[in-house]
């Protein structure tokens, strides 16, 4: 049993996934880390979210993101990302009872649109909206690539440069117009990219997920800490834009190439801290504490630890906060940017 630190503090996670991927998981080449690290979680609904809040944080609340979950058979190809929304509302519906406790489950919910199609997104927002719309938060079309395929594996964007595109810009502008905001997964040496996004599009909330990916594994692996200076300074560039926020965690991927990585036995909360906190403390010294999150990205994350050593090794980061800034850091910036009553 974990001992907890500062367990009353309130949390409103603002990524988590839902998902059954044990089909997947048998059509996927088994070689890739990050199959390694979900295959340790290829069932997580809502009781294994349950389990995992009721450890002993005090999650009050929590935010969905897209995943690919429950997508509507027979769709057209569009519409086929509704049928995650419409699954994620009924599983907010359930915990809104209060039957399985006091914490709110996916009280706001990130969808998948595809934002190629340009002004053709709107009827897909228009039916997001319509399947959840006490609860929809914002969009997700991952755009992470690199030119080292071995990086992400099936996770590939099929292109780079996808947020230059105009159709895509058309589609984010779509987005803004909706009044939802924007998470962008990318890698650290797309983080430019982002950058041209948010001054070009300065009315669209983004939200940049996963301290923007350092990279340690395929022709990275060695290279991480020698490329922390270049991103530190995108982090900054970012920061210089005042309609991005940042979400700060997913480190216990495999991509940033961390020790803690699939270690057996599990690293503690102490590791955890030891290792991130050049990342997480530049972000938070860029952006500032009102505009970060701390995010527990489960079930993925649990390649590294579990839900409870996670957010312990979160506590520790940010031990000499100001109560002000813990209270931004762990609830709420979350609260203010995806709308959720604590």
């Amino acid at each position: 049993m974990t001992d907890i630190i500062d367990a009353s503090r309130p949390i409103i996670d603002p990524h988590h996934h839902l998902w059954d991927i044990r089909r997947t998981l048998a059509q996927v080449p088994p070689d890739h880390d990050f199959v390694r690290a979900i295959a340790r979680s290829p069932l997580y609904l809502l009781p294994e979210l349950l389990a995992d809040i009721g450890a002993g944080h005090n999650v009050v609340a929590t935010v969905f993101v897209e995943c690919g979950a429950y997508y509507r058979a027979g769709a057209d190809a569009a519409l086929r990302p509704v049928g995650e929304t419409e699954f994620v509302n009924g599983i907010a519906a359930m915990s809104a009872s209060g039957l399985y406790g006091a914490a709110r489950a996916c009280a706001g919910i990130v969808a998948h649109a595809d934002l190629t199609l340009g002004a053709g997104v709107r009827p897909v927002l228009e039916a997001h909206r319509a399947a959840a719309p006490e609860r929809l938060r914002g969009i997700r079309h991952s755009v992470a690539w690199d030119e080292d395929s071995a990086v992400l594996g099936f996770l590939q964007s099929p292109r780079a440069g996808l947020l230059a595109e105009p159709a895509f810009r058309t589609g984010l502008a779509e987005v803004a117009a909706a009044g939802l905001s924007y998470d962008c997964w990318l890698l650290a040496p797309q983080l430019p990219e982002l950058v041209a996004v948010a001054q070009a599009l300065p009315q669209l909330p983004i939200v940049c997920d996963h301290v923007g990916t350092p990279l340690g594994i395929g022709t990275y692996r060695g290279r991480r800490d020698a490329g922390f200076a270049e991103w530190a300074a995108n982090i900054r560039a970012l920061a210089a834009c005042p309609n991005v926020v940042m979400k700060l965690g997913g480190l216990a991927m495999p991509f940033g190439g961390f020790g803690s990585f699939m270690a057996e036995p599990m690293a503690t909360a102490q590791t955890l801290a030891s290792e991130w906190r050049p990342w997480i403390e530049t972000c938070i010294a860029a952006f500032g504490a009102d505009r970060c999150m701390f995010e527990s990205n489960f079930p993925v994350d649990r390649g590294t630890c579990d839900h409870a050593t996670l957010w312990n090794a979160f506590k520790l980061i940010s031990a000499d906060a100001s109560e002000d800034e813990k209270t931004a850091l762990f609830s709420g910036t979350a609260a203010r940017v995806y709308r959720i009553p604590i």
